[in-house]
């Protein structure tokens, strides 16, 4: 009798094993079949690592990608086909976030039921929130400088220029790349910069909820920061300036002092609170990650812990997290969730995700702290920004930064420049987003 109890058991314990074993591999077939079917070694739907089906289109119907004769082809205008590189992807699938590979699921039209079986096999036309037409002004701005130039709607969170540099044409392919070059690789999102004084609007923001005299404090810059350790210099001799003074004239003493006073820890909070200083989702469950950012927390009363409240230091962040940043500024605090593929169906009846990174107020007094006043150099444009020149040493040339918002009726944009190595943020960075941002505007 205890034989057979023993062998009911084991058996009972086998079948639950069973079962628990399909219900994992159901779940993880739900979770992750798409991708599963999307990878380049399924033959049915790759041929030598080209994904044989599905179209790309813009948010204007500009075909971006397309099957013809059997051969995957690009956009009929050559600076789109550039501009829109990074957005799209490569016949060889070099391009992590392009959408030939990203969404090679959805392409290839993949189901639960069928899997990537198609009776017509033309798979799927997907389509982009990115403009190509508005990416290739700012591919043409960006005229061949390594860096990134970003657009996105702040209150829909969709993507509308993606550029990256260096870039070349999907349809003529070079027949090598020099890998210091890194052409692959979306500056955008996946690389991580020293922002310079776009920084300052993190401390800004921090000096807002933490400091209860901000609004009246008057600081004296008489071009250095004297500090326990260091000295910290400024490009300039300011005089006696409140804080919306010290931010028009990016002044280095006035924002080392406000960082010496908050401290590293709590400048490191708001930093991670931001999402700038590690990996942020762009997409959702099939999107892709940011690079992680970094937030150097030095010693108290240092010149370090100063330069690191400029943006300087070893801080770093990607662009595609200043983008989400500064739209959550603009959006009244909340960051909506950034992404470039044109959401249908049930996805696009669903709420997009949303994340709170500033009280409301706080947003609203940051805005005052930022807005342009001298808007000569942007013409028509309500604009709201911070340049940055970050000091990258080695010799090298800053890396020139603008990023910011508009509150022109009807065009919610927030948008990012970054030039490697451009020099200064005013005279490169700003210039380029004016010109993208007057294209937008205009139709």
């Amino acid at each position: 009798m205890n034989n057979v109890k023993f062998r009911t058991f084991s058996m009972l314990v086998l079948v639950g094993i069973a079962i628990l074993g399909m219900g994992f591999f159901t779940v993880r077939f739900v979770m992750f079949g798409e991708q599963w079917a999307g990878a380049p070694f399924n033959a049915t739907a790759f041929q030598g690592g080209v994904l044989t089906a599905g179209s790309i289109t813009d948010r204007n119907g500009i075909v971006l990608a397309d099957m013809t004769d059997g051969r995957r082809t690009f956009a009929a205008n050559g600076d789109i086909r550039r501009a829109t590189l990074h957005a799209v992807g490569d016949r060889g699938g070099n391009i992590g976030t392009g959408a030939l590979s990203l969404y090679a699921g959805e392409l290839m039209g993949y189901n639960l039921i069928t899997g990537s079986y198609s009776l017509s096999g033309a798979g799927r036309q997907l389509q982009l929130t990115i403009d190509a037409e508005l990416s290739a002004v700012a591919h043409r701005a960006l005229a061949g400088r390594r860096g990134a130039v970003m657009v996105s709607n702040y209150e829909t969170g969709e993507i509308l220029a993606m550029v990256s540099g260096p870039t070349f044409d999907p349809s003529d392919p070079p027949t090598s790349f020099d890998p210091a070059q890194g052409v692959f690789m979306n500056r955008g999102i996946q690389s991580a910069f020293s922002p310079g004084s776009t920084y300052k609007i993190v401390t800004a923001a921090a000096a807002i909820e933490n400091i209860s005299d901000i609004w009246s404090r008057i600081f004296v810059c008489n071009g250095v920061l004297v500090t326990g350790q260091g000295d910290v210099t400024c490009p300039g001799t300011h005089g006696s300036i409140n804080l919306i003074q010290a931010m028009a004239v990016s002044c280095n003493v006035a924002f080392g002092e406000l960082a010496l006073e908050l401290g590293g820890r709590l400048l490191d909070s708001y930093a991670r609170s931001f999402g700038l200083s590690e990996s942020t989702r762009i997409g959702g469950m099939s999107g892709v990650n940011t690079a992680s950012g970094n937030f150097d927390i030095a010693p108290s009363n240092t010149a370090a812990l100063a330069w690191s409240g400029i943006g300087q230091s070893t801080n770093t962040v990607a662009p595609a997290s200043m983008l989400r940043f500064v739209g959550a500024i603009a959006n009244r605090g909340e960051a909506v969730e950034l992404h470039y593929l044109k959401r249908t169906g049930l996805s696009g009846i669903m709420p997009t995700s949303t994340a709170r990174l500033l009280e409301r107020n706080t947003a609203r007094q940051l805005e005052e702290v930022i807005e342009i006043q001298n808007r000569g150099n942007f013409p028509g444009l309500e604009i709201y920004a911070k340049t940055g020149t970050a000091q990258v040493g080695g010799g090298l040339d800053p890396h020139a930064w603008f990023a910011g918002y508009i509150r022109n009726e009807g065009f919610p944009l927030a948008f990012v420049v970054v030039v490697e190595n451009g020099g200064g943020g005013a005279a490169v960075a700003a210039p380029i987003a004016n010109t993208v941002l007057q294209a937008a505007i205009s139709g």
